[in-house]
């Protein structure tokens, strides 16, 4: 049965599912930082079947255009390292340049932290669509 590791469930708040992903939103507000999730047991992206592979990268874009469209981000870094949880899941972070790390890496260097009210958890999963 699959699960999701537990220090991703630690890290974020559950949103929901897209088509082929669980969406899930990082706790720390100082940057818009979504993760997704497919239902897989490989720890690559690039080694998922074709269709899979269209399929999470269908659910980022849905995701990037959100962070772009509705909250204004100037870029989006997407990013799958596994490092410290080896469960396959891609981050998906907005950036702007007045963020909390610009123009760094959000990891090693996101040293502010805020937390999201109920409100802004229900509007960016109403925003991106997770079920």
């Amino acid at each position: 049965m699959f699960a999701i590791h537990p220090q991703l469930l630690a890290d974020c708040h559950a949103l929901g599912r897209l088509p082929a992903t669980h969406l899930l939103l990082h706790k720390n507000a100082a940057v818009p930082w979504c993760i997704l999730v497919p239902e897989t047991d490989l720890a690559n992206l690039l080694d998922l079947p074709v269709a899979q592979r269209d399929a999470v990268l269908a659910d980022c874009k849905r995701v990037s255009d959100y962070l772009v469209g509705s909250l204004g981000c100037a870029r989006v870094n997407v990013a799958w390292i596994g490092n410290l949880v080896s469960q396959l899941h891609i981050h998906v972070i907005g950036r702007n340049p007045a963020d909390a790390c610009w123009p760094k890496p959000v990891w090693g260097h996101l040293e502010r932290t805020r937390d999201y009210s109920p409100a802004q958890i229900a509007a960016i999963r109403a925003g991106i669509g997770g079920a």
